[in-house]
């Protein structure tokens, strides 16, 4: 049974500030605003490239991704029909981006009335549990990424598969990817479709997994199932469920291949103590590909949009062969034209915004996916793996690590003539606009720590200062220095499983400061959406 999180269905909003539009005269209610932060964009591709045969399994894709969707709401807030008790289209609208009461780029605010904070057990777990009761409980199955915690008649606990909690929707998704098995006719594609279909019945995605990894020779591309943990913030190992559908640039990917054999020695050469990444070689089994995306659902629709893909998540899959890194390349370049470049406008010093380009955007979007392969994996102190040592702490330092990490390759392979289309200068400028992009997005969560940590670690080591008029001057010697020692500190923390440091040091340096705010607030004040939101549908691809 779902239950809905907050338990009031009180739909008037909590929003009450109005301002009038400028053109027509009208009145904009502060609940409108916020809608309208989110720039519309439309997913669309050539879909010509792809054969007869992917063709017909589109629409089947598009299906089970609204059943991701759905199994998201089930997991992130609850019933989805609180959508029709709502009046203001406006608040409804809102509900829809966020997937719930909550105001995901604003620290899970509440917007509706009759909802307080967001739970940190989301519904993974029972909204009353505590960390102590967590932990006491004995169950070898309630850390796994794949069970959700309920309670019994009698108040004690009881572990439940996703398939088990689910079965309705996950029977339905197996019912649609009988259809998609029996169509496809390419042989990696037809493993993949079935080993997932096993995967979703058992929650062991370990061969399904594989199966994708090896997948490579595909125009189209489907990535489905529970996967990221960022909506658990009890534990930060409960996945939720997304998916993707994605159609191939092969011209664009073609660049990219080179790299991937690459990765063992550019391991080698971050700038840490050896024995911070001596116990960690990549497998170059990976590939580094260019997609359209069409269709997103579920975790990496809500709020703030994913717009590259690092998977499989897990550890031994990486270890052996390597990850996938997808760059969703119409998405990237909708974020760049409507948020990054009027921000980089508004914040960096006119000498200096020359270096806020697409392509270095592009570059550094593509390399925090290969950060996330490099680094280790296991404590060096017996501690465990990285996630295990890190605990809470492991989701905001990993996208730290990927971040910083996939600047400095940025750096360092056009210093080895490898990336031509950029300096080192566009790299870092607009990195840090990168920074102010994505701090806009809140500092609660994994990646809004992650990247506040980064830009006060900047800021804090002379990578950056305000001149007079209120904009950065970029020291790109010194933005190199803190590129270096930042990386250095990262490992360390991770490959000695340090989550008392890692708590502390994410405590004092994982906010916002109030220089920070008022840069924010001119962003802000200027009118730049905040993010982006999609029309998708089979229609936008010509098939209905």
């Amino acid at each position: 049974m779902v239950i809905l999180l907050g338990g009031i269905l009180l739909m008037s909003t909590q929003c009450s500030k109005k301002k009038t539009d400028p053109v027509t005269g009208e009145t904009i209610s502060e609940m409108q605003q916020k809608v309208e932060e989110y720039a519309y964009f439309d997913l669309t591709t050539d879909i010509s490239k792809l054969s007869e045969n992917d063709k017909q399994l589109l629409p089947i894709f598009f299906e089970i991704g609204q059943i991701m969707d759905d199994l998201f709401w089930e997991q992130t807030f609850g019933d989805k029909s609180i959508l029709d008790t709502i009046s203001d289209p406006w608040v409804k609208d809102y509900a829809m981006i966020n997937y719930g009461a909550w105001d995901r780029l604003r620290g899970n605010k509440p917007f509706i009335s009759g909802y307080g904070e967001k739970p940190i057990t989301a519904n993974y777990y029972p909204h009353d549990l505590t960390k102590e009761e967590f932990d006491a409980y004995e169950d070898e199955n309630k850390s796994s990424h794949y069970t959700v915690l309920v309670r019994n008649e009698d108040n004690s606990l009881k572990t439940l598969w996703y398939h088990e909690m689910y079965k309705e929707k996950i029977d339905k998704v197996c019912e649609l990817l009988d259809k998609a098995i029996a169509i496809a006719d390419n042989p990696s594609m037809k493993k993949y479709l079935t080993l997932r279909k096993k995967a979703l019945q058992t929650d062991d995605y370990y061969k399904s997994d594989l199966a994708w990894m090896d997948m490579k020779n595909t125009k189209l591309d489907f990535v489905f199932g529970p996967i990221e943990n960022y909506d658990d913030e009890l534990n930060s190992v409960k996945t939720s469920y997304e998916a993707f559908v994605l159609v191939k640039d092969e011209e664009e990917s073609a660049k990219l291949a080179k790299f991937v054999k690459m990765l063992p020695q550019l391991q080698k050469e971050l700038p840490c103590e050896p024995q911070h990444k001596k116990n960690y070689v990549p497998g170059t089994s990976s590939d580094m590909n260019v997609y359209d995306v069409i269709f997103y659902g579920g975790d990496c629709n809500a709020g703030g949009k994913t717009i590259a893909i690092n998977l499989p998540n897990d550890d031994r899959i990486q270890e052996e062969k390597g990850s996938r890194r997808f760059q969703l390349r119409n998405a990237m370049q909708a974020k760049f034209d409507k948020i990054m470049k009027p921000i980089g406008e508004i914040v960096i010093e006119p000498s200096e915004q020359n270096h806020i380009t697409f392509d270095a955007f592009f570059w550094n979007v593509t390399f925090h996916e290969v950060g996330h392969g490099l680094g280790v994996k296991q404590t060096i102190n017996d501690k465990g793996s990285v996630d295990e040592a890190m605990k809470t702490e492991n989701s905001s330092w990993e996208e730290a690590k990927a971040d910083i990490i996939g600047l400095y390759l940025v750096c360092n392979l056009i210093e080895k003539g490898e990336i031509t289309n950029i300096s080192i200068e566009d790299a870092i400028t607009t990195y840090i606009v990168g920074l102010l992009r994505s701090v806009r997005f809140g500092a609660k969560e994994a990646h809004g720590i992650a990247n506040m940590m980064c830009y006060n670690y900047f800021e804090e080591n002379g990578a950056f200062k305000r001149t007079g008029n209120g904009t950065y001057h970029i020291d790109y010697d010194k933005a190199r220095e803190a590129i270096d020692s930042w990386i250095a500190l990262i490992l360390k923390t991770q490959a000695e499983g340090d989550f008392e440091f890692a708590q502390q040091f994410s405590k004092k340096h994982g906010t916002v400061g109030s220089n920070l705010q008022k840069d924010l607030d001119r962003i802000n004040k200027a009118g730049i959406p905040r993010d982006i939101r999609f029309n998708q549908g089979l229609n936008l691809l010509g098939l209905q």
